[in-house]
Formats: structure tokens, sequence, C-alpha cells
């Protein structure tokens, strides 16, 4: 039996580049027959194992990604804001879709990409609970249990884990895709990777 192609969508909820890959990554999936595994993920672990710093925390690459995320999103079509308070640590956010996905595994896809729209459009805290909850809510999803277990230990140890995880993976940045155990670093790859899936890598 041959095992389910897919491609892991790695990614950080307050990474400017991620948004825009997360507008696209369903689309790419479809047009070449691959399901998406969307794996948010703690990206200051992978600072800390690299010893580098977030582009919005550095002088001269802030400004020019701000720039840049600004350019992409004309080019798109796309709405984009950056929230006053980004960076913003998503860990709420990336808590509660692992609480979502542990009941209601396709649902959480489309709580990520709402979490995405909210920040970069609405400018919701991502690190905020009720926020996120909020943003559950409008889904339809029981937010109840998750206000519930947001913050305990089984979860706080499944994100710690999935992110240490991610980098002894190779996994360093937002967005980070691996397809057929060939890593891609960037939205500006995803064409790249699209090729190396219909030609079977190169």
């Amino acid at each position: 039996m041959t095992s389910e192609k897919t491609i892991d969508f790695w990614f950080d909820f307050a990474s400017g580049y991620a948004y825009f890959a997360a507008l696209d990554i369903d689309a790419l999936g479809k047009r070449v027959g691959r399901r998406i595994v969307w794996r948010p993920y703690m990206l200051g672990t992978a600072f800390k194992a690299t010893g580098s710093r977030g582009l919005s925390s550095t002088p001269l690459k802030r400004d020019y990604a701000w720039r840049d995320w600004q350019r992409i999103a004309r080019l798109r079509g796309v709405p984009f804001r950056l929230p006053d308070h980004h960076p913003s640590v998503a860990l709420a956010a990336t808590r509660v879709f692992y609480l979502i996905e542990e009941t209601d595994p396709a649902a959480a896809p489309g709580f990520a990409r709402a979490v995405f729209e909210a920040y970069f459009t609405h400018g919701i805290d991502s690190g905020s609970l009720s926020q996120v909850l909020e943003i559950a809510a409008s889904l339809g999803l029981e937010t109840k249990s998750l206000a519930a277990n947001a913050a305990s230990p089984p979860i706080k140890d499944r994100v710690k884990r999935i992110s240490d995880d991610a980098v002894a993976l190779g996994v360093f940045g937002s967005p980070f895709f691996v397809a057929d155990e060939e890593p891609f670093w960037g939205w500006d790859r995803m064409a790249m990777m699209e090729q190396w899936i219909e030609r079977g890598g190169w």
C-alpha cells in the first residue's frame, strides 16, 4: 500500500511571509495532488537553536520585510495590515490549534486560516487567549473545552515537543515546507517546491 503524499507546512502565526503562504498553500496542494499538513510551531525555539532573531526584531531587515509584505499584498491583491503590537508571541493560537486538531482535525486548518486573517487584516493579538477563542467561536467551534485546556500541562508539553521536533527535523524558519523529505524555506520557494513535486526532484 502506498502511503499518502503530503506537504508539511510549518509556520509561526506572527510570520508575515507565512500569512501569504497560507493564502496559496491549499491551491498548490490541489495542483500537485498533495494533502497539506498544517503545523504551527513556536519560531522562537528555532531562533534559540540558530542564534538568530526575527525579521521584525532586526534593524534593516525589519524595514525591508515590512515594505516587502505591503508590496506582496498589492501584487496579490489581498488585504494586509500589520498589527501595532507585531510581532505577537502566538502561543495561545498555537495551543488552541492543536486542541482543535485533537477532537476535530478537519477544522484545524480553517482555524489557522482565520487566525492569519484576523491577525494580518484586523490586528487581533494571536497571543491573547480570549481573542483567539473569539475566532474559534466565529467558526462555530465549542470554546468551553478549549478555554479550560489551553493552559493545561498536556497541551503545553505538546506544543513544546512539536516545536522541539521541528528544529530536530531541520525546520528553522516560517514558512517552512517539507515534501518527500525535501526542505523548502520561505514563501518565495513555493513555486520551486511545486516544480520539484511535479518533476519528482532533480
